[in-house]
């Protein structure tokens, strides 16, 4: 059984609900009109191509037209899209590549970074408003939780490092080496100035 076609109507419904239901995106969906862009995964055999109409977008595998903005990156990378402010590093990395009409893939960017991602409006019509609702709270909470489970390991490894295991030093030891090879430079730079005179004589 081919994926493909399940891929695609989904990405396309996701994509319809979250650009197209909200009436304060009309703005920013209308730069998008009649414009078509490209996205090439690395993780795909196949495009996904998208065609952006005043009524909805369309997304398709195959399209033997022009494309006016072509993007190739990997999914770990799409997310970021949503991010006007992450295009130019992400240019600059290497981790997307841009072909075409940049101005299209800015657009794009601009009008995700619009659209309110709530995940109880998508979960709510398989199981009902209530539960989506529980869900994405529990959820959200969930991740919140891991967040800050993750931060804390993170502060007490660098305390373990510089305090208990003494592998990394602290930021005093580090100033006060730094000063140290300072003066041994000055000592060094002094002695070869007496030298130097010495020589002279």
């Amino acid at each position: 059984m081919k994926l493909t076609p399940l891929i695609t109507a989904g990405l396309e419904t996701a994509l319809n609900r979250m650009l197209y239901r909200d009436r304060g995106l009309k703005a920013a969906r209308q730069r998008l009109t009649g414009k078509v862009l490209t996205l090439r995964l690395s993780e795909f055999s196949y495009p996904l191509v998208l065609v952006f109409s005043e009524q909805q977008l369309d997304v398709l595998a195959d399209w033997q037209d022009n494309s006016d903005c072509t993007v190739i990156t990997s999914l770990k990378t799409l997310p970021k899209l949503r991010d006007r402010q992450q295009l130019t590093p992400l240019i600059r990395s290497g981790e997307l590549q841009v072909e075409g009409d940049l101005q299209v893939v800015q657009q794009f960017s601009a009008l995700m970074d619009l659209a309110e991602l709530d995940p109880a409006e998508y979960l709510a019509p398989w199981v009902g408003d209530i539960a989506a609702q529980g869900i994405s709270q529990g959820a959200q909470r969930a991740f919140r939780l891991v967040k800050g489970e993750v931060g804390r390991r993170q502060d007490d490894l660098g305390q373990v490092l510089t305090e208990e295991w003494r592998v990394a030093p602290g930021s005093l030891e580090l100033a006060w080496f730094s000063e140290e090879v300072d003066a041994m430079e000055r000592s060094l730079e002094a002695l070869n100035a007496r030298l130097a005179q010495l020589e002279a004589k």
